[in-house]
């Protein structure tokens, strides 16, 4: 009797959702939830004292080997080790008396009227600039933080000063900022109502400068990134880089607005101009940051909304990579685009043609009259200063040119991305992706980029988008999704080591240590870890470790990103099941006309599963063909409906770039209808007296305690039925254990069963 209870409780309790069909290429291969890798130590999370940091602003100091952070009310200093040992704390409230102005004036006490560092910038060996939004009076000070090798943490005495202008008043406003030569570079709204966009310089010895106000030349915009980066050897021709998105008027001249990505940028010596543009910039220049897939007779779909920017930077004295992240507005999908610009290509466009039209109604076109000299937009260096021509400085430029930069300030041409479109598209997704981060590694087929997009429900997503032949598109590979915060929560910060092959993730909640790799966790077989297509990672003769290039190819080193074969990297690992070692047959027991589930988890959740059955007296197995009454889930194949014909070894196979192993065998035997009368016991199923009841009724019993709120009942029930030591016992099957009876060990499997079902959702459990 024992294999009529362990087929009726199984079939019972295994109800699964049903597969969505074959796996698809934004499936992540390995999903880390969050005790899995603080368990495997490859996280570091640090929420601070009171539980929350409240985080606004991180600053990577690899030369300190310190991470510091910004939150409410206070600065936070951690050592770049892997517990954050001796973290340093400093508050640093609101003034007196400003935070109950910030409440009388309608903001609100908890989320809007605190100190909420926003800034975080190295001013010397010694100090970092930070500044605050002070309960919506911006507020800026010096802190000490000590020659390297000291963990010092503190506020300068006498260094507080105004951040206006520096920071914005409110803690969640779009900012950007970079320090340049001791002066902040700031993209911000500077107003106590949100109303005054500006791209503002000042803490140096300059006057500061600020954007035209008398002229529109920002649109509500949305700032994301500020960078300093140098054009060429020529320092005097400098540029500070913006990325931001604003809302324009529809630039056809209709009705209605509509939202673009910019990069936009300012010379590093600008110094205004003497008459025009008075401490106001007179270099400014923005230009359209195109991210978008052509489609069907030259339509396309663009993703406007600039989410992050990433600037990889390839080798000292090179021009970085831009890598951002954008998002559609649209009303009809939701999609996320990653579009990767040369800086070449962004200085031609800023070379090119100005953006012109004659009216608000009419379209923009390339402006087609004379440019003055020096062109508009350039900086003051050797091309401009020279003989017969002294322009040495912005204000030495005649107002001329400073007019027609006041008046085109947009460049005609948009920028647009390396080969033309996205390296990688992702739409229909459950989370929103938010920051980039990306590391250029080396392996042993080549380089790849390897992307880090920290998504709103605090994971991480691991992504390569590898050039797939003659296809236009890139192949995407997502390496893993790692759930690096305990509660869903937008991850705000992403700062990548890559010395310490480390990425620090930081949300409002707190700050995680994440390292970029850990090649164990693919597996102990030299195929699990081809599969992978980790760059990070190869096959070492003996184990997964981790890839460290060499002058010389080593022979027992095995890595193929590209294609993930095995068959190929992996010598002696053929796809049979001997070289996979012995796959051990299970044998389970089903009933004639009843459901009964087969199990069978595949490592890789981007590995096609396949099921085989070889039939008693068959030379061969055959593929099992689904049907409405045959149907394969995520997690196993459910046969409804069984019959004598079902009886036979079916074996689970997965297949992964054309390599094929397999995972699980299982011999079912069916107990024909026949056998039941003798078979069942003869008792009810309630769980007090017992008393013979015809067999159906004894099983529609069952299928009434199966449902989920009843659980726990069955998990009883299951015990006194199969476990007892009444008439329906199975005690007896210690004495029978040769003959195939579990007694025991079959109560304990069933209530494991029925404790892992509790966790999941109710499901539909299909019988007759």
């Amino acid at each position: 009797m024992a294999p009529l209870a362990w087929a009726i409780c199984c079939c019972l309790l295994g109800g699964l959702q049903l597969s969505r069909g074959s796996p698809g290429p934004g499936v992540p291969r390995l999903r880390l939830p969050y005790r899995d890798l603080l368990s495997a130590n490859r996280s570091a999370v640090f929420l601070g004292p009171r539980g929350s940091l409240d985080l606004r602003a991180m600053y990577l100091d690899e030369y300190r080997d310190r991470l510091f952070l910004g939150g409410r009310d206070a600065l936070y200093s951690l050592r770049l080790d892997q517990a954050w040992p001796d973290p340093r704390e400093v508050l640093w409230p609101p003034q007196p008396g400003q935070r109950e102005e910030c409440v009388r004036k309608g903001r609100d006490a908890v989320t809007e009227c605190a100190n909420f560092v926003r800034v975080l910038h190295p001013l010397n060996r010694t100090h970092l600039l930070a500044c605050g939004t002070g309960a919506f009076q911006p507020i800026c000070a010096l802190i000490v933080v000590g020659h390297r090798g000291e963990h010092l943490l503190y506020l300068e005495p006498g260094g507080v000063q105004s951040g206006r202008g520096r920071c914005p008043h409110e803690p969640s406003r779009p900012f950007a900022s970079t320090f340049v030569g001791g002066e902040l570079y700031t993209g911000l709204t500077a107003d106590f109502l949100g109303r005054e966009a500006m791209i503002f310089r000042s803490g140096g010895p300059r006057p500061a400068l600020r954007s035209d106000s008398d002229q529109s030349v920002l649109h509500d915009p949305r700032f994301v990134m500020a960078a300093h980066i140098p054009d060429n050897s020529d320092h005097a021709d400098d540029k500070v880089y913006f990325f931001f998105s604003e809302t324009v008027p529809s630039p056809d001249g209709g009705p209605g607005r509509v939202t673009v990505s910019r990069v936009g940028r300012v010379c590093v010596n600008d110094a205004g101009g003497q008459r025009v543009l008075v401490n106001r910039w007179s270099s400014f220049l923005k230009a359209r940051l195109l991210c978008s897939v052509p489609g069907p007779g030259g339509a396309e779909t663009h993703f406007d909304q600039l989410e992050d920017v990433f600037l990889l930077w390839p080798k000292a004295g090179k021009s970085p990579e831009v890598h951002a992240l954008f998002s559609t507005v649209s009303a009809v999908f939701q999609g996320f685009a990653i579009c990767v610009y040369h800086m070449a290509d962004i200085w031609e466009v800023f070379n090119g043609p100005f953006a012109h039209r004659d009216g608000p109604q009419h379209q923009w076109g390339p402006f087609g009259g004379k440019v003055p000299f020096p062109r508009p937009g350039v900086c003051p260096s050797k091309m401009t200063a020279q003989p017969g021509r002294p322009f040495g400085s912005t204000k030495d430029y005649p107002d001329e040119v400073l007019q027609f930069a006041r008046a085109h300030p947009l460049m005609f041409q948009p920028v647009r991305p390396r080969q033309g479109r996205p390296i990688l598209v992702k739409t229909h997704l459950t989370q929103q992706l938010r920051q980039i981060a990306v590391d250029r590694v080396e392996a042993e087929d080549g380089t790849y980029d390897v992307i880090f997009l920290g998504t709103d429900s605090g994971s991480v997503l691991k992504v390569m988008a590898l050039p797939a032949g003659s296809s236009v598109e890139p192949e995407e590979v997502v390496l893993e999704e790692l759930q690096v915060f305990k509660v869903p929560v937008a991850i705000t910060e992403m700062e990548i080591s890559v010395k310490r092959q480390t990425l620090y993730v930081g949300s409002q909640l707190g700050v995680a240590q994440l390292r970029l790799h850990q090649c164990e966790t693919y597996g102990s077989a030299c195929a699990e870890c081809c599969l992978a297509r980790d760059p990070y990672c190869a096959w070492d003769g003996v184990s997964c470790t981790r890839y460290r290039p060499g002058p010389s190819k080593r022979r027992l080193r095995r890595q193929d990103i590209r294609h993930g074969n095995p068959a190929l990297q992996c010598p002696g690992q053929s796809q049979d099941d001997e070289a996979w070692g012995h796959v051990v047959t299970t044998t389970v027991y089903g009933t004639e006309h009843n459901s009964t589930f087969l199990e069978c988890l595949p490592k890789s959740p981007q590995a096609v599963v396949r099921w085989f059955l070889q039939r008693p007296g068959d030379q061969r197995p055959d593929q099992v063909k689904t049907d409405e009454r045959v149907v394969q889930t995520e997690r196993g194949l459910l046969l409804r409906r069984l019959n004598r014909r079902d009886a036979g070894t079916y074996t689970c196979s997965t297949l992964e770039h054309g390599f094929s192993q397999a995972v699980a065998r299982l011999a079912l035997e069916v107990i024909l209808a026949t056998q039941l009368n003798s078979l069942l016991p003869q008792e009810p199923p309630a769980l007090g007296n017992l008393a013979s009841v015809p067999p159906k009724t004894w099983y529609k019993d069952i299928l009434q305690l199966t449902g989920f709120a009843n659980l726990p009942r069955v998990d009883e029930y299951c015990e006194r039925v199969w476990c007892s030591g009444g008439p329906g016992s199975f005690r007896r099957g210690k004495q029978a254990k040769g003959k195939g009876w579990v007694g025991l060990e079959l109560g304990k499997k069933v209530k494991s069963r029925v404790q892992a079902e509790r966790n999941r959702t109710p499901r539909e459990v299909e019988t007759v």
